[in-house]
């Protein structure tokens, strides 16, 4: 299940006992990003809405929830009867449609005619969601857009994620926006603009979402997952970097256990025991163990990269963090970590795209790891 989003209820429906998390589509909530909402109700409210809108910030933080609240909001509005689109009488205050808006269950349910959403598609061969979108999955966006609005507003496109696009599909929308229907809205929802196309990117408006702050993940984290103790509660705090959705999806996946493990062998570095490292890496990629992989090819980068940065915000070895890997760092250039940490994020990018083997992936990880720790 997608867990890009957030987030408590409100005044749009839900009960407080509710312990599951809506898809982007279906969640009528969203918490931390009131500020972006304000900013699109301006540019709403200006009657200067941008023809590509692109939406960036972290995995699972509520991109995808706002790109869909703001397309219900644009689809329920009743067009100006001069053809000046979709501009109300009185400003509105808020994206928010209740539940039961027949437009928020047309867009739930994937039934609205003036909106089409993009993600990655079924490879027919391999019999299993592809890695990127290809332009296969793109090829739809230009005659939906070009199509007069079926209820005389907006056509609305969201692709999730841009940044899965292939060369090909990323040129299919390029030549979208270059020239943009009218009354249209391409919305781009993107964890890493870096690898948009610079051109895709200078057609957008940006909008940049914060990650969320501790206190609402830790909030959000009690209200999805009840069972969980508040020690656990606290390490998936820790483990999220302030995605909700990473978080969820770490308790769903076992990534408690996995991160507990890979603790363990971290602390001994640069010993590992050979035994322990196998049975690690076996449990990770055998077969039907694709969220584990997942989770771990996050968790080690992860858990470098916040050793990193922890050791570059203090001035002496004796005022860092201790962690897994503080001792180490404080012992060695940071640029040579830094250097360890592109090639195993590079090792884990590259595993699924040339059906690299798992296994000997995550030992690779662990073996550069433990290679400067000997350094």
């Amino acid at each position: 299940m997608a867990q890009d989003d957030d987030l408590e209820t409100d005044e749009e429906g839900g009960e407080a006992g509710d312990v599951s998390v809506p898809e982007p589509r279906e969640n009528p909530s969203l918490a931390g990003h009131e500020a972006a909402e304000q900013e699109l109700l301006r540019a709403f409210a200006s009657k200067r809405l941008p023809h590509g809108l692109l939406i960036t910030g972290q995995h699972g933080i509520g991109k995808a929830t706002l790109a869909y609240r703001f397309a219900r909001f644009l689809l329920s509005q009743v067009p100006e009867e001069d053809g000046g689109g979709l501009f109300a009488p009185a400003a509105p205050t808020s994206l928010a449609l209740p539940a039961d808006h027949p437009v928020f269950r047309r867009v739930a349910s994937n039934g609205h005619a003036d909106l089409l959403t993009v993600e990655r598609g079924i490879d027919p061969k391999r019999k299993r969601e592809r890695t990127e979108i290809v332009v296969d999955d793109t090829r739809s966006i230009a005659a939906f857009l070009r199509l007069t609005p079926a209820e005389g507003g907006w056509r609305i496109v969201v692709v999730d994620t841009a940044d899965e696009m292939n060369r090909n599909a990323a040129n299919a929308v390029l030549k979208i926006l270059e020239e943009p229907p009218k009354r249209s809205i391409l919305i781009l929802v993107s964890d890493n603009p870096g690898r948009l196309l610079p051109t895709i990117r200078s057609r957008c408006r940006k909008l940049p979402l914060r990650p969320l702050a501790r206190p609402l993940v830790a909030e959000l984290i009690g209200r999805y997952r009840p069972d969980l103790s508040m020690a656990d509660r606290a390490a998936l705090v820790e483990l999220a970097d302030g995605s909700i959705g990473h978080a969820i999806e770490l308790a769903e996946a076992g990534g408690l256990d996995l991160s507990r493990r890979l603790l363990g062998l971290l602390s001994r570095l640069p010993q590992l025991d050979g035994a322990e490292l196998h049975g690690f890496a076996d449990t990770v990629s055998r077969r039907g163990s694709d969220d584990a992989f997942r989770v771990i090819s996050e968790l080690i980068p992860a858990t470098l990269s916040r050793a990193i940065a922890d050791a570059a915000r203090r001035a002496s070895a004796a005022d860092r963090k201790e962690g897994p890997l503080g001792k180490l760092l404080s012992r060695s250039r940071l640029d040579r970590w830094v250097e360890v940490w592109e090639k195993i994020s590079e090792l884990f990018s590259q595993a699924d795209a040339v059906n690299l083997d798992r296994k000997q992936v995550v030992l690779n990880a662990l073996f550069a790891l433990q290679s400067a720790a000997e350094r």
